[in-house]
């Protein structure tokens, strides 16, 4: 099989995996108890019957969600148009795109300290196996990879709010809401402290461990014998041999672990009042928000689809071992 056909194969898998995230997350979110008007509405307050069914009409949801209500969802996303918040009234790309710039600035800074520290201790324990550093190392992990995450996130808000006096809560002060970034960085910055510290946490033991775990299995290979016996140093063959194949499964878990994070995300945004996806999600789904929930259900599942498929092409092309077949 040729780099060609192996690239469409992958990519055809991706556009199928694509069509079947779209069915269900049309009817995932419909199968959810309770009246999506009421919701909208508000439980508490009094609306005639025909109001309602006029906001039913107004939503589409006096059809049959089969066929006419899934072929017109169907037909609305193909057109790149995600519809129309029913709670706030506004388009959902807009809505999404206003908060995902937050989102991917707390996954993104969480996700760079994660991997980086994870990669370097995760070999520094591989390398010093057996001793101190190694168990210290080892229980470390196994605690963080362990603790839930709003869990995580009260304990630091807790401690950094009163040791530190770090922001509780938002992404700026209220006195600075509106200014131009360059002069509320370091506000920015404060707020941005708590949040990524618990995402960091979070991930940093799992990559430890699939760090140490992959080095201490390519020390064991022939090859690296072969580096000792030129003559390298400890060093040498820890970074010119030994770190090029270890860092393929964390190639692998990076693609793997973007929806875990956007998912822990929304502990995350919640517990320190993020503006973020993630409490817009959890907004949208008290309020039965169909058309928000699915946007950023599907905004989800498509960025965790094509990571997955960047990090096939990515294995394939750092491990020459791997051939497309």
């Amino acid at each position: 099989m040729t780099k060609q056909d192996y690239l469409l194969r992958k990519i055809s898998l991706a556009l199928f995996t694509i069509l079947v995230v779209a069915l269900v997350n049309f009817l995932l979110f419909r199968i959810l108890p309770g009246d999506p008007v009421r919701a909208v509405i508000g439980r508490n307050v009094k609306i005639s019957a025909e109001v309602q069914a006029s906001l039913r009409q107004q939503f589409g949801l006096d059809k049959p969600v089969f066929p006419d209500q899934f072929l017109a969802t169907m037909k609305q996303w193909a057109s790149g148009n995600l519809g129309v918040s029913w709670s706030l009234r506004k388009p959902v790309s807009e809505i999404l795109l206003s908060k995902l710039g937050n989102t991917l600035l707390l996954i993104g800074l969480g996700q760079v300290f994660s991997i980086l520290l994870g990669i370097l201790l995760g070999l520094l324990a591989g390398w010093k196996h057996k001793t101190g550093w190694d168990v210290a190392a080892l229980t470390f992990s196994l605690v963080a990879w362990a603790m839930p995450t709003f869990w995580l996130g009260i304990i630091l808000l807790a401690a950094g709010s009163a040791w530190l006096g770090l922001p509780t809560g938002g992404i700026l002060s209220p006195q600075n809401v509106g200014k131009p970034l360059h002069t509320v960085l370091p506000d920015l910055a404060k707020h941005l402290v708590l949040p990524t510290l618990t995402l960091t946490i979070l991930y940093l033991g799992e990559y430890m461990l699939i760090m140490r775990s992959s080095i201490l299995e390519v020390l064991g290979e022939d090859y690296i014998l072969t580096a000792k016996a030129k003559g390298l140093s400890q060093w040498q063959v820890l970074w010119r041999h030994g770190l090029k194949n270890a860092i393929l499964p964390i190639v692998t878990m990076i693609a793997l672990n973007l929806g875990f994070t956007v998912s822990g995300a929304i502990y995350i945004e919640t517990v320190f009042s993020y503006d973020g996806l993630g409490k817009l999600f959890q907004t949208a789904l008290t309020k039965q928000d169909y058309p928000l929930l699915q946007g950023a259900f599907l905004l989800l599942a498509v960025s965790v689809i094509f990571a997955n498929l960047l990090a096939d092409l990515l294995y394939t092309a750092l491990d020459p071992r791997i051939k497309a077949n």
